[in-house]
């Protein structure tokens, strides 16, 4: 089987960023592959041991997502590749999945692999807008996966319940938590992973205009959520809290008019 699979280098969930003049800071933030994504690799990772072939991780960025595609490589990818988007202005979700549609676009794969949503963002618009780009059915939150005579019998999450499907490849699908249990690094995945190919393509280089590269949103305003206030205890009778409520609704919450 020929994977791809998509990554992201997204800043540690436990980092604390702060917000100047409408922008993140995140300057001295620790970065790690967007966590979603490293469902993705490991159930790509799996099914090339057991169906052979070859697993490339590709992910958009500058040169400092290498250390990223490198840890990719050791949890036991084959081989990875950066788009260079440097000389590129600001992009968006669009950008991204054009850019790696175009790459993939002249690629023999039998899937695509990525996360359900980026932890930064979480708008989960990439993969889709992958799948479309290329022409070719895609699933997302998928939480089972697997493929016997070339279908893919796939379990997704739908809302706390579940939906069985059964597809022809090739296909694009989203992993969703569950799916498996991304392993890490061995000292010897490490090791093995300095000497695997990664390949730099700035942007430039793909059959895409600059034109199809522009936003297409528009961020209006970028703010940290309020800090949360004490709760309020209610007291008296049941009546009497009842009727505290509704005013608080009504006068403070504004839930209702």
């Amino acid at each position: 089987m020929n994977i791809f699979v998509m990554m992201k280098r997204t800043f540690d969930t436990e980092e604390k960023l702060s917000i100047q003049n409408g922008k993140i800071v995140d300057t001295d933030a620790e970065y790690i592959i967007n966590p979603y994504d490293e469902y993705a690799i490991e159930e790509a990772v799996q099914l090339r041991d057991v169906h052979g072939g070859q697993v490339t991780v590709l992910t958009v960025g500058d040169e400092e997502a290498e250390k990223e595609l490198r840890t990719a490589l050791a949890m036991g990818c084959d081989q990875a590749v950066l788009i260079n988007d440097e000389e590129l202005e600001d992009g968006d979700q669009m950008t991204t999945a054009s850019l790696i549609a175009a790459y993939l676009q002249d690629k023999e794969f039998d899937l695509v692999l990525g996360g359900n949503v980026a932890i930064d963002g979480g708008s989960g618009q990439v993969g889709p807008r992958v799948a479309e780009l290329l022409g070719i059915v895609q699933v997302t939150a998928i939480t089972e996966l697997c493929i016997e005579n070339g279908k893919a019998e796939i379990v997704r999450d739908v809302e706390g319940d579940e939906e069985r499907l059964k597809l022809d490849l090739p296909l694009l699908a989203t992993a969703q938590q569950g799916l498996n249990e991304p392993r890490y690094p061995s000292l010897p995945g490490i090791m093995k992973a300095k000497k695997k190919p990664l390949y730099t393509l700035d942007w430039d280089e793909l059959d895409i205009d600059e034109n199809e590269l522009e936003t297409k949103t528009e961020t209006i305003e970028v703010f940290a959520k309020p800090d949360k206030q004490a709760g309020k205890m209610l007291e008296g009778e049941l009546q009497t809290q009842v009727k505290e409520l509704l005013s608080l609704l009504t006068s403070e919450a504004k839930v209702i008019s």
